[in-house]
């Protein structure tokens, strides 16, 4: 048997007013890294300088991380940090503030080294010589407060790089529902589908273990009870708590089991067409759960294990709910011309088999197998 590895932060404080947990920190300077201007506009990147300013430390703002977060930006982010000296990083906002100042933090602890040293899964030394790291989300979605995965791109050479470190699992997670109830309706719906992609996919990884299906499950059952309350009633905070724990125990368990199809399928769609990662993963998800039931049987042991008839049906239910679409020929946010999703489909295949998450999603599916998933999920087609 394989020797394994269950990585998780060291300190998880969740619930409303967990942003005070930062007047508590231990610490002479802080660099607080953030996104665009939403954090300011609610006045929680101010709240967050004001707890660590009650910590004693002094504060400085790196702020202007794009939603695409670019080599240029980490390394910037790395060299105003190098020039500052903070003992603490803190990261508020999406997941792409919160992965910039993962990478930032690097170039910070070892400014002698170059992006493409970095690329290769493990490469990075180690961390914390310098400064601690805390993480304190926005958006109930990409969980990049749990994990040990940074995406940053390249945009000379237009490509996206998953750093793999587990170093970067932050010291101190904050999840306070507070930030992500001021999300709209289509950003909750959408990232509150992917923390349901996050877990099933989890779930059915053929490196799932006893360590992360428990987080999963707890994660879909709270996306089921909740998500459409916090999309619906965005200020009911004891849904948006709900949400946010869900993002981090799927984090928990995708950031150890990995996942399957649905990302795979989801990151090369949405790079040739530009739709939102949640919102394809929320498309594609129904269809690659009736594919992969032949291959295994964790989809039948969520349905026991939380009541459900038909977890394929319950996720169709609640997109529908959501004003999701059930297919791609039918999504209003992007032009899926159906000319250009045939002129493209096969090398979109191609590359979704290729794509890490293919190698734990069960059954060991082929490139025809990739591409019929797709002309289902546009066309509307069963894959039972």
């Amino acid at each position: 048997m394989a020797i394994m590895n269950f990585s998780i932060p060291r300190n998880i404080v969740y619930g409303e007013g967990a942003m005070e947990k930062l007047a508590s920190l231990d610490g002479k300077k802080a660099a607080l890294v953030t996104g665009g201007s939403s954090m300011k506009k609610f006045g929680f990147l101010d709240q967050a300088k004001q707890y660590l300013e009650d910590a004693g430390m002094e504060t400085i703002i790196i702020d202007g991380v794009e939603p695409n977060p670019s080599v240029e930006t980490v390394k910037r982010g790395g060299a105003e940090m190098t020039a500052f000296g903070p003992d603490w990083i803190v990261a508020i906002g999406g997941g792409s503030a919160l992965d910039a100042a993962k990478v930032m933090w690097c170039f910070y602890e070892h400014p002698e080294l170059s992006f493409e040293d970095i690329i290769e899964p493990g490469s990075m030394p180690g961390l914390r010589n310098k400064a601690k790291f805390a993480a304190i989300p926005s958006t109930s979605g990409t969980a990049s407060e749990i994990t040990a995965f940074s995406v940053i791109t390249d945009t000379e050479k237009h490509i996206k790089y998953p750093i793999v470190a587990a170093d970067m699992v932050p010291d101190l997670a904050i999840l306070d529902p507070a930030l992500p109830a001021k999300m709209p309706f289509h950003i909750t719906a959408n990232t509150g589908m992917d923390v349901m992609a996050h877990a099933v996919e989890a779930v059915a990884s053929i490196a799932a273990t006893c360590f992360t299906d428990p987080y999963a499950m707890e994660a879909i059952k709270l996306v089921l009870e909740n998500l459409e309350t916090a999309c619906k009633k965005g200020d009911d905070m004891d849904a948006r708590f709900n949400m946010h724990n869900a993002s981090s125990l799927a984090g928990m368990a995708f950031t150890n089991a990995s996942l399957g199809l649905v990302h795979s399928l989801a990151h090369k769609i949405g790079g040739e067409f530009g739709v939102t990662h949640g919102l394809a993963n929320a498309i594609l998800l129904p269809y690659i759960i009736d594919f992969n039931r032949k291959s295994s049987d964790k989809y039948s042991m969520v349905e026991k294990n939380l009541g459900l008839d038909d977890l394929a049906e319950a996720i169709r239910e609640l997109n529908k709910t959501l004003n999701i679409p059930a297919t791609f020929k039918d999504c209003d946010e992007v032009d899926f011309n159906e000319d250009k999703f045939k002129e493209v489909l096969d090398r979109m295949s191609t590359n979704a088999h290729g794509d890490p998450c293919t190698l734990t999603n069960p059954g060991a599916p082929t490139v025809e197998d990739v591409k019929a998933i797709y002309e289902a999920a546009y066309y509307g087609r069963s894959m039972k």
